[in-house]
């Protein structure tokens, strides 16, 4: 019974925001009362899980990284501005955006997702492209955050578990999983730059009203109050998906864990709303040969980029550019289930 209620709200947490616009206009706040939904019908709400939530400093961390960087980006805007103009001076804004992807995808297992996620956002508010546009590059980007980061166990939380969880070297992840996840960015880079050279093909920034307006709604967002709500409602959304994990938690225990590993590879598309860090620590054990690591980390990671509570890089970049719910999925679940489809054939095949 308490199963059969778990998947019910993990259908409203997947189909609810999409139809009814106060939600997804409030999606922190919807995800954080299913949150506590979720552990409570699990049984898992305890004063040790809340101690445990509010011990979790990478929820701080992230919350003071978002509002920091929003008020550093209003001091400095100007100047990053100039210096965005002086590279599109000398390359064009199809080539930028290229590098801007690949790099960024590259070096985030280095930097890490949140620095990573932060840089991108800065820089993507500024090009000179509309605002509906900014939202492609800003999931295509994050898609490339979210695959680079597990590269080493310092680019993000999943990374850091296995490597942990499996007693592994600093290199590990680049040896395993590593042949997928360059070509992967490079391939993202060129997708990224294919959709900014149709996109602005007729744009004039003289001319064209919408740009303009869509220029508006993105500056009121710079304003300290709105960097002091913005950077709330990610720590609202951060501990909604503690909360999520725990719940949920029984669920994966009893059915996910045992499955087959192709089958797996599917099933964890939830890891498109449910901590991909949790979801990896609880599937993947020692004992487990090198392919069905490689395929159940590839399965995550992926559908990572599929909705915003997927990974932090989306999370981030969601909250500071207003992207909305249906606009994310929109991009990000086609792109994630080509990619599913073509890595099945690759690592099953």
């Amino acid at each position: 019974m308490v199963n059969a209620i778990l998947f019910a709200i993990l259908i409203v947490i997947l189909a609810v925001p999409f139809f009814i616009k106060p939600v997804e206009d409030n999606i922190e706040y919807f995800l954080f009362v299913m949150g506590i939904l979720a552990v409570t019908v699990s049984g898992t709400i305890s004063w040790e899980l809340i101690s445990h939530i509010l011990k979790n400093h990478l929820v701080y961390f992230i919350t003071a990284a978002v509002f920091v960087s929003g008020l550093l980006f209003e001091f400095f805007k100007d100047k990053i501005k100039k210096a965005v103009k002086l590279a599109l001076n000398h390359i064009s804004l199809k080539i930028f955006v290229f590098i801007l992807i690949v790099v960024l995808g590259l070096t985030s297992s280095i930097i890490t997702a949140i620095v990573a996620s932060l840089v991108l956002v800065e820089i993507v508010h500024i090009l000179p492209i509309r605002h509906k546009d900014k939202i492609v590059i800003t999931v295509v980007a994050c898609f490339s955050i979210g695959l680079g980061a597990a590269l080493t166990p310092i680019g993000e939380p999943l990374s850091t578990l296995v490597v942990s969880a499996l007693k592994a070297d600093f290199f590990y992840l680049l040896r395993t999983i590593g042949i997928y996840i360059i070509p992967s960015i490079i391939v993202i880079g060129i997708l990224g730059a294919f959709y900014v050279n149709k996109s602005t093909k007729d744009l004039t920034t003289n001319q064209d009203e919408e740009y303009f307006e869509e220029e508006k709604e993105i500056r009121k967002i710079e304003s300290f109050r709105y960097i002091l709500i913005r950077s709330i409602k990610i720590f609202i959304f951060l501990l909604a998906l503690e909360l999520l994990s725990a719940g949920f938690k029984p669920l994966v225990d009893n059915y996910i864990m045992h499955m087959d590993v192709r089958i797996l590879y599917w099933i964890n598309m939830i890891s498109a709303v449910l901590d991909n860090a949790t979801l990896a620590a609880a599937e993947i054990s020692p004992a487990m040969d090198p392919e069905h690591i490689r395929a159940i980390l590839m399965g995550l990671l992926i559908s990572g980029g599929m909705l915003i509570p997927g990974n932090i890089p989306n999370i981030i970049s969601a909250g500071k550019l207003e992207i909305k719910s249906r606009e994310w999925a929109k991009i990000g679940i086609p792109i994630s289930l080509i990619t599913l489809i073509v890595f099945y054939f690759i690592v099953f095949i």
